[in-house]
């Protein structure tokens, strides 16, 4: 199934700019505001508060003040929950990151009445310098058994290839940039210029340089049954290509996204979307702005089986 019912959202307590993952994540601006974690933390509940009125389950987690994570907002760079029970944590980039990777919150997940049936660790390559974050790097087409990765200092090629081969996923590996000033840069996460939902694929093909690669990606998302709804590199700078499709308890779809994506989208980009599923959008710009990250960086999707009773 590509959408889940329940999300895992981390509450911030201490939000802030991370010096750390802002040597190559170009989305990031620090603001020097001294209540940027009052504002982020109205912009968290506010959000929450949006999903669970159209009947999506979010578990919510409080972050800690020791260790000081403050990235931790974005818990799908370090976990996901797969439908077979296992729990995978990743090998992460910046070190005051690899912290946010806490026992307790999974302790959490099985209180909510989830099954925890293995802990598949694939954290130790970050001491070597190899990283792969999670649902940031990799986008799956969970119905086709295909992932996309886009290669960055974020996602390392063979460990990505050795994760798809581990978890029967086709891997489809490419480059994409944005350009900051004068230069092509890596996008440092994949999930900044494409989601995949049910029916549908939102993709800037624009940040992918290679026509070969290009080529590679339209024809995967072909083949795979979905329409393609393009957006422009300077929509994808909006976060419009962070999205997040979800489903409430009575199976209806939802696509998330921030109000500056939503804002950046043209109306048959919106009449598109809207073909498929309702979209759900939230004010996230203090944690846009400071963490370069956007609404599908927040979800943590939870795929896990329910405990029999």
């Amino acid at each position: 199934m590509q959408t889940t019912d329940t999300v895992l959202m981390i509450e911030p307590i201490a939000f802030g700019y991370n010096a750390e993952t802002a040597e190559n994540n170009y989305f990031q601006v620090e603001q020097k505001d001294s209540d940027v974690q009052a504002k982020a933390l109205g912009e968290f509940n506010i959000f929450v508060e949006k999903l669970r009125n159209k009947g999506v389950n979010v578990i919510t987690v409080k972050d800690t003040l020791d260790p000081h994570t403050p990235d931790s907002i974005f818990p799908n760079n370090w976990v996901s929950f797969h439908k077979d029970g296992k729990v995978v944590l990743y090998p992460m980039f910046a070190s005051n990151r690899r912290v946010e990777r806490r026992e307790d919150i999974l302790e959490t997940i099985k209180s909510k009445g989830f099954e925890i049936t293995e802990i598949d660790d694939w954290s130790l390559p970050e001491i070597q310098g190899h990283f792969l974050e999670g649902t940031g790097s990799m986008i799956f087409d969970h119905d086709n058994k295909i992932a996309y990765g886009s290669v960055s200092l974020r996602l390392d090629e063979k460990l990505f290839r050795d994760f798809c081969e581990k978890y029967g996923f086709e891997p489809i590996v490419f480059h994409s940039f944005q350009t900051v000033g004068s230069e092509r840069l890596p996008i440092y996460h994949t999930n900044v210029m494409m989601c995949v939902a049910d029916k549908f694929v939102v993709i800037c093909l624009d940040c992918i340089d290679s026509e070969l690669e290009r080529s590679k990606v339209i024809e995967t998302i072909k083949n795979s049954g979905k329409e393609i709804i393009e957006i422009s590199e300077e929509q994808m700078q909006q976060f419009a290509g962070n999205m997040l499709q979800v489903q409430n308890k009575d199976g209806e779809k939802f696509l998330v996204m921030s109000q500056t994506a939503y804002e950046s989208l043209t109306s048959d980009q919106v009449s598109a979307i809207e073909k498929y599923c309702e979209i759900i959008y939230s004010d996230l710009n203090t944690i846009e702005v400071n963490g370069g990250g956007s609404a599908r960086c927040m979800l943590a999707e939870v795929f896990l089986p329910k405990k029999s009773v």
